[in-house]
């Protein structure tokens, strides 16, 4: 029986922290849990192509777009279940054997969500990720691990360069479970921009989508 997993890490100028994300694969490639590995690029400058082709990853690229990206790296994938994992994100321990025991289940996937620093305010922003994800919306830092059946059935990830970790999770509403381990992602962007402000401006941008706002004017403002 062929591995069932396909893994898809979509990169742009990600070399700093691709090769920890790689890497922390090993012990389910090990147990043969994992087909393939998929690294769904947006023009990256630096070593990011060099070092996911030095770890057998397909590489497949395209305009930047956090949605199309996904979409390409869904497309091409030749599993029966698609993770989906940040490049600036490391699964713990033992993970592998918590995702296998997860594909019973038939449902979606997301792992409990900790930040390799920040502390108090590390913890606490980690805590209400944890708890919006048990009400039904985790965010793409938290892995998604997901079967080719039901991403088709809910339509999967639409292109759009912001929220589409969001659409899908609303589209998988009532279908998304709490895998048993942990996704340790980087720190590195709150600590540069505040916890607080960063945190405010990611609810604020939730809120207005939720409201209708359009996902390309998000991002517009987001990245300024």
């Amino acid at each position: 029986m062929r591995a069932p997993i396909s893994v898809i890490v979509p990169t742009l100028n990600a070399g700093i922290g691709l090769h920890h994300t790689l890497s922390c694969l090993m012990e389910a490639l090990d147990t043969g849990l994992i087909r393939e590995v998929i690294v769904s690029d947006a023009g990256s400058t630096d070593q990011t192509l060099e070092i996911a082709k030095d770890w057998g990853a397909e590489v497949v690229s395209g305009a930047p777009s956090r949605g199309g990206q996904l979409q390409r790296g869904c497309d091409a994938a030749k599993g029966e279940w698609l993770l989906v994992l940040h490049a600036d994100t490391v699964l713990s321990e033992g993970w592998g054997n918590a995702a296998a025991q997860h594909l019973q289940t038939g449902d979606a996937g997301w792992f409990s969500l900790q930040f390799d620093g920040g502390g108090v305010k590390g913890k606490l922003v980690a805590f209400w990720a944890n708890l919006r994800s048990r009400l039904g919306l985790p965010y793409g830092d938290q892995g998604l691990l997901v079967s080719c059946t039901l991403y088709d059935v809910v339509g999967g990830y639409r292109d759009i360069p912001l929220m589409e970790d969001v659409a899908l999770a609303r589209a998988l509403k009532g279908r998304l479970r709490r895998i048993d381990a942990t996704a340790i992602t980087s720190a590195v962007k709150y600590q540069k921009q505040g916890w607080l402000k960063r945190g405010g401006r990611n609810l604020i941008t939730l809120l207005q989508y939720f409201a209708g706002a359009d996902p390309e004017a998000l991002a517009e403002r987001y990245r300024r």
